[in-house]
């Protein structure tokens, strides 16, 4: 099925506004050791903001100190404060996939990522798997040596985040999205992180054209081995929620289930985003708002819920308090993207999409 260029250019933005806001939602509390579901949603009603409808609210005025302890960039992105995206690693990787893909096509090497990163990514803005990955590279090594040299972090979710942007340039064919995004994990994951990169781009990809997030997250299962535990984390997300179990009840029983791994780690973190999308509907604001009051890496299960929520129902029925204090403006780390418009990285990425 191929989108009148109308339509796919609105899913586009959606999926750059929904990744963006999504993010920007989630980065204050973005801890997972300490911000727990519980933890959030008591910071929540100590600021009268249930439902979540919009940004987080700022601190009260009356908290004690500790009390609630967000990321030092709290002020630039909370309700009332946001003058355009914060800087995050979230949206950094897509501004530098969309940069990849500009410059070396769909055809891209593995080798090409990394060297891409050396250019036009600071070492400073990368973290765990990332970190690791580039300082292999600077000392030489080449991939697939570059993800598993002395690297503790493959399975964790710095891939899943990069992989949005072979999602929205595949729109309706997951299989291609898979694949481009396997390609570019092979720098810094081995596994389950490459596996959750697929994941993540293939149902970027299958949100285009199906009918619901239901549809999509199957569609996205079928490109990763079934019996992985990153397959089976999701089937069972959505099988409690076909059992009709709540949010809340089924985020308890992941917790159950992957708890013995790390907050950064991507099976919890694609269990967290699977129970948003689902429990979500396909409503853009209930989907990121369930997604980061999950907790663990809210900013960046956010990210991929809000750009999956925003294909699904593209940029014109995004509501307004999440794209107005954006001001169609991204900050950035990478070199030579500092302050572009949203609006022209989503018609860079719509060109190369006509392009499939």
């Amino acid at each position: 099925m191929r989108l009148h260029h109308t339509e796919l250019s609105d899913r586009i933005l959606g999926g750059w506004l929904g990744r963006i806001a999504g993010n920007m939602l989630g980065k204050p509390v973005e801890r997972g050791d300490h911000w727990t579901r519980e933890r959030i949603d008591r910071y929540l009603r100590r600021t009268d903001a249930l439902p979540l409808t919009d940004y987080l609210p700022p601190p009260p005025a009356d908290a004690q100190p500790g009390e609630f302890e967000l990321r030092p960039e709290w002020p630039q992105c909370v309700r009332g404060r946001i003058r355009g995206s914060c800087r995050d690693d979230d949206i950094d990787y897509a501004v530098l996939g969309l940069h990849l893909l500009e410059a070396h096509g769909f055809g891209f090497t593995t080798e090409q990522v990394g060297a891409m990163w050396l250019r036009r990514l600071p070492y400073l803005q990368t973290f765990t798997a990332e970190r690791v990955a580039y300082r292999n590279l600077v000392n030489g090594l080449k991939p697939p040596q570059t993800a598993v040299h002395e690297n503790p972090y493959q399975d964790w979710i710095g891939a899943l985040i990069r992989a949005d942007i072979y999602g929205w340039t595949s729109p309706g064919d997951p299989v291609r999205a898979a694949a481009l995004a396997r390609r570019d994990a092979a720098l810094s994951h081995h596994g389950t992180g490459v596996h959750a990169a697929m994941w993540a781009a293939a149902l970027v990809a299958a949100a285009f054209t199906a009918q619901g997030p239901r549809a999509a997250l199957d569609t996205a299962l079928a490109q990763i081995p079934p019996d992985g535990r990153l397959a089976r984390t999701v089937r069972r997300t959505a099988a409690l929620h076909e059992a009709g179990a709540g949010w809340s009840e089924t985020l308890t029983e992941l917790t159950e289930s992957t708890g013995d791994l790390h907050w950064i780690h991507a099976v919890p973190n694609a269990g967290v985003i699977t129970a948003g999308l689902l429990h979500g509907a396909g409503d853009f604001t209930t989907t990121i708002a369930l997604t980061v009051r999950g907790g663990l890496d809210t900013d960046s299960n956010g990210a991929t819920a809000g750009s999956v929520a925003g294909v699904l129902c593209g940029a014109g029925a995004i509501p307004p308090q999440w794209t107005a204090p954006l001001r169609d403006q991204v900050r950035s780390a990478v070199i030579g993207f500092d302050r572009v418009r949203i609006g022209e990285l989503a018609e860079r990425t719509v060109r190369l999409a006509a392009t499939v």
